[in-house]
């Protein structure tokens, strides 16, 4: 449904006054979607929940919407101050650290905004867990990704910042979004101490981090102040009295920001948060084909091995293993999504062991050393031959695999390198002797399952 609606309203632009950035951001997102949506259904499952991310990041484009992310550690007052800017409580408020338990957003109305060029634009205030709670870490998580989809951070503290708050703040900040420090409690300093942390969060620590002229001070909740009242017939009685909050100069730094480049943030975090999630939504797709693939490779190595050395029929045994490395081709391409004919296999093949040059010469002359005189036995030197040749075999297959692995890997192409280069690369890197041992070990280990071994 939502794809429908995306391609509807990437149509018509005028709903929400799309201009070229807006457009191209909106088109990233979508590529991002249709790039991911295909492969297995094992990689459907595992890239579900960053699939469903990008989807809600289409949405929020279509509606307009401004995000803004109220981020902090626990007991800074974060959703007190959700209700000191929304001027109602929507937020619950408790003395109790760690309260906020997940990531919830409220319209925020009282705003009474439009960002420039988005008609009917939302401006929205998500609130999201606190830092450093007991068995928290997925909830800082959470945090975390709330604030990555924002297009501004309300940063939340009431002191100095610990190194907690500092390494945080600092990871935001390399996600090149706006960053407003909230100073909140204000009304537990006095001027002095006011002017002195004002003149730490301005100062060298945050250069480059935060920029001064977004460091504001709020009180969202302020503490009940003591009034001593006196009255015309001169008694006095003492009175508690709960001041009310003041956002006031918080309000107005969003609204500067938000009218100065509101738009042109959301196109920008919108490309960027696709981008990001396409980098790690590629690397677990590539991580779990990759692992897929060298599954594959050795599973024909040992076929192939086996098969090669333990066949008395002369050069049926190599025409066999021939076509077993085809079959593994073919096979790697499915992996990474690339269907390839048998004929082309065979192409691929071919050029890779060409590529491999004089090095691959031994192994093959073992092959066919071990055919010819397979054949001049009449199969009776298959037992002579069988581990040489189920070396030779296996290495051949090894090598066969690999390389075609990283022509799948690359989109079926060599890139610049050309086979060669990637065929050299990969003897170079490879410790024939261990590939050799864990081949043993592999067809030990199929032997062993088999209840026919012992005949």
């Amino acid at each position: 449904m939502i794809d429908q609606v995306i391609d509807t309203t990437y149509k018509q632009d005028t709903v929400v006054g799309l201009d070229s950035d807006y457009d191209a951001a909106l088109a990233t997102v979508r590529h991002a979607i249709e790039r991911f949506r295909g492969g297995t259904a094992e990689e459907r499952a595992a890239l579900e929940r960053e699939l469903d991310q990008l989807r809600a990041m289409a949405e929020k484009l279509v509606a307009g919407k401004v995000e803004i992310a109220v981020f902090g550690e626990i007991s800074t007052g974060k959703s007190a101050l959700i209700n000191a800017l929304v001027g109602e409580a929507v937020a619950e408020v408790n003395v109790r650290g760690g309260w906020t338990r997940d990531v919830w957003n409220v319209g925020w109305k009282g705003a009474g905004y439009i960002v420039p060029g988005l008609d009917g634009s939302q401006v929205v205030l998500i609130d999201t867990p606190g830092l450093n709670e007991v068995d928290g870490a997925q909830r800082a998580a959470m945090a975390h990704e709330a604030a990555s989809r924002a297009d501004l951070v309300l940063f939340v503290t009431d002191s100095d910042l610990n190194e907690v708050e500092y390494s945080a703040l600092v990871e935001l900040a390399a996600s090149h979004k706006p960053i407003l420090l909230v100073l909140n409690k204000a009304d537990l300093y006095t001027p002095q101490e006011l002017k002195e942390l004002m003149s730490v969060f301005t100062g060298p620590r945050l250069a480059g981090i935060v920029d001064p002229e977004n460091v504001i001070v709020a009180k969202a909740d302020p503490r009940q102040v003591e009034y001593y009242i006196e009255s015309s017939d001169g008694c006095t009685r003492q009175e508690w009295r709960k001041p009310a909050p003041d956002v006031v100069p918080l309000r107005e730094r969003i609204l500067e920001v938000l009218a100065a480049e509101g738009k042109a943030l959301v196109a920008l975090n919108a490309a960027m948060y696709a981008a990001d999630k396409s980098d790690r939504m590629a690397a677990l797709r590539v991580r779990m084909r990759n692992e897929k693939a060298k599954q594959t490779i050795w599973t024909f190595m040992v076929l192939k091995a086996v098969g090669v050395a333990t066949n008395p029929l002369a050069v049926a045994d190599v025409v066999g293993g021939t076509a077993l490395d085809a079959a593994m081709v073919v096979t790697l391409g499915k992996v990474y999504g690339i269907d390839i004919t048998t004929a082309n296999a065979r192409e691929l093949t071919t050029s890779i062991l060409k590529a491999a040059g004089w090095v691959m010469l031994s192994e093959a002359a073992v092959s066919y050393t071990s055919s010819f005189l397979k054949a001049v036995s009449g199969g009776w030197a298959t037992p002579i031959t069988a581990l040489p040749q189920m070396a030779a075999a296996g290495w051949g297959s090894y090598i066969v695999g690999e390389a075609a692995r990283y022509y799948f890997e690359h989109g079926a192409s060599w890139g610049q390198h050309g086979p060669k280069r990637v065929v050299t690369r990969i003897l170079e890197n490879t410790d024939k002797k261990s590939v050799l041992q864990r081949l043993k070990d592999e067809i030990k280990k199929k032997i062993s399952l088999n209840r026919h071994a012992g005949k």
